[in-house]
C-alpha cells in the first residue's frame, strides 16, 4: 500500500512493560480501558482518518489470541469497525478488506493467560485456562478485496431506524471477501 498502517490493538498490550514500547514503536493505538473504549477507540480513529491516516482493524477481535485456528479459519467479525466507517465524518472512506495468508510461521505458548488477568483484569478471555499464544509470521501474503465505498446515502440510511443491520450487512460483506480470499489462496 506504501502507507502505514496504525492498527488498534488490545489495551493490554499498553499495560505490559516491553510490548508497550514495541506497539508504540510501531504506530499501533491500544484501545482504552473497557468502560471508556468505544468512545476512545471512535474519536482516536475519526482523529486519524480525518488526518488521511489508514486505521486498521482486526474485526476478529481477542477471540484468535487465545483459541488459535487453522490458516484459512476466520471468527466471528465484531461489529465496531462497521459501526466507525458508517459514522465517520471522513470524505472519500472505504473499508479495504485484507487477508493475511500464513504461508510460514512458528507458535509458541507465550504465557498463561492468567497472568495477562494482571494488566487487564476486566478481559474475560484471561480468565479463561489456557495459555496466550504467540505466532511468529516468517512469511505471509497479504491479499487484498474490492474496497467498500462509504457514501453519504450509506451514511443517511444508517442514521435511519436500521444502522444496525447495515452495520451487519456490511460485516457480513467484509467477512465473506476475506473468507474467499483465504479459501483461494488456503
Amino acid at each position: 500500500m506504501n502507507r502505514p498502517v496504525r492498527f488498534a490493538c488490545h489495551y493490554y498490550m499498553s499495560r505490559v512493560p516491553v510490548l508497550r514500547e514495541m506497539v508504540s514503536a510501531m504506530g499501533a493505538f491500544p484501545l482504552d480501558a473497557p468502560r471508556k473504549r468505544q468512545t476512545q477507540f471512535f474519536q482516536q480513529s475519526v482523529e486519524l482518518l480525518q488526518s488521511r491516516q489508514v486505521v486498521g482493524v482486526f474485526p476478529e477481535g481477542a477471540q484468535p489470541m487465545v483459541q488459535v485456528k487453522a490458516a484459512n479459519q476466520l471468527s466471528p467479525f465484531q461489529r465496531g469497525f462497521a459501526h466507525l466507517a458508517l459514522r465517520a465524518p471522513v470524505q472519500d472512506l472505504a473499508i479495504l478488506p485484507v487477508a493475511i495468508v500464513s504461508t510460514e510461521e512458528e507458535r509458541h505458548n507465550l504465557a498463561p493467560l492468567k497472568l495477562f488477568s494482571l494488566f487487564d483484569p476486566t478481559e474475560p478471555l484471561f480468565n479463561c485456562g489456557g495459555w496466550h499464544s504467540a505466532i511468529v509470521y516468517r512469511r505471509v501474503q497479504l491479499l487484498f478485496g474490492y474496497p467498500v465505498a462509504i457514501n453519504e446515502a450509506l451514511r443517511q440510511h444508517y442514521r435511519g431506524r436500521h444502522g444496525g443491520s447495515l452495520a451487519k450487512e456490511l460485516t457480513q460483506a467484509c467477512w465473506e471477501q476475506i473468507g474467499g480470499l483465504l479459501h483461494q489462496r488456503c
